[in-house]
């Protein structure tokens, strides 16, 4: 049994972490401010012996003796991490300098899940590890952009110059059951208006490409990736490389919801990336990972999670 930290557990990702860590056999602290997550995530998790919840902020010091480190905590939606900017920030650079601290005195392994944002607006698709991406660092999303980008610097350097045995791994859009109702995310709100059959909202002409991957799949390549050899530092891309224009996107929900909503289309936000596609090989061929659910199945999934969610909370709540 190892002993577990996943900064960011209780939020969408990290609660879906835990559980999987948890049926693993391990012991998990998951650890979460509560901005973006919710104790309803993990309340079902509270009860397990091996399982521990604690109320705290990364970017304070955090002490604790534990074998591995999921370094999940930052706002990931636009909605949130531009909230305040100055905090994701902090969020992303001192929550990674307090992390790699703690693994660095532990000798423990250490998980960054940076993003798909690093590659900005790529001018190269689909996106390869080795590109250094198109990011304007004073742009509405460079709070977040530029964040993970450092974090990542620092993961390297901390390994580097202090043998941290490190893991980075750049999440490609994902989707799933606990996600918020709220936070900006085109699935998310896509599925939210069907099912109240209010009008979808698409920013821009619709012709702009996201590649969906179903939580799960994230999650079993994570771990995938902490297990992997310690000479293999990545950056990896794990995201599902089948590419759909939103408009597609959003004409699947309302078929699939059997939605009366009506499309309607809004000024595309600054610095929005008209295309996002993985390239995977790499994890592949390092990690044998490739995504395994589809975008019908994961919808239905996710669909279904929104409509109990609907019929047990007023939104917004």
């Amino acid at each position: 049994m190892k002993r577990v930290l996943v900064t960011g557990g209780a939020g969408f990702i990290g609660s879906h972490l835990c559980e999987k860590l948890l049926l693993d056999g391990n012991d998990v602290i998951c650890l979460d401010n509560f901005f973006t997550g919710v104790k309803q995530n993990i309340i079902h998790l509270l009860d397990n012996k091996y399982f521990e919840l604690v109320r705290h902020d990364v970017i304070d010091p955090f002490k604790a003796e534990v074998d591995e480190i999921f370094n999940l905590a930052c706002p990931a939606s636009p909605i949130h991490y531009q909230y305040n900017p100055i905090k994701t920030v902090k969020t992303s650079v001192m929550g990674a300098i307090n992390m790699l601290g703690l693994a660095k005195r532990l000798n423990a392994k250490i998980l960054q899940a940076s993003t798909s944002e690093v590659y900005g607006d790529p001018n190269v698709h689909p996106q390869t590890e080795n590109y250094w991406g198109n990011v304007n660092p004073i742009g509405l999303r460079s709070c977040y952009d530029e964040g993970k980008r450092l974090a990542e610097t620092l993961f390297m350097n901390y390994h580097f110059q202090n043998n941290v045995r490190i893991k980075i791994i750049r999440i490609f859009n994902t989707y799933g059951p606990r996600m918020h109702p709220n936070d900006g995310r085109v699935v998310s709100n896509f599925i939210v208006q069907a099912l109240t059959n209010n009008p979808i909202t698409i920013y821009g002409d619709g012709s702009q490409t996201r590649s969906f991957q179903y939580v799960d799949d994230l999650v079993n390549g994570m771990i995938k990736m902490m297990n992997s050899s310690d000479d293999f530092l990545g950056p990896v891309n794990i995201g599902n490389p089948c590419e759909f224009t939103i408009l597609q996107l959003a004409e699947k929900v309302i078929d699939m919801t059997g939605s009366n909503s009506k499309i309607v289309f809004k000024p595309l936000p600054s610095d929005d990336p008209i295309r996002r596609r993985p390239d995977i090989s790499l994890a592949q061929k390092m990690l044998d990972w490739k995504p395994i659910i589809n975008l019908e199945k994961g919808l239905s999934k996710t669909i279904a999670y929104f409509e109990d969610y609907l019929k047990n909370n007023k939104l917004g709540n």
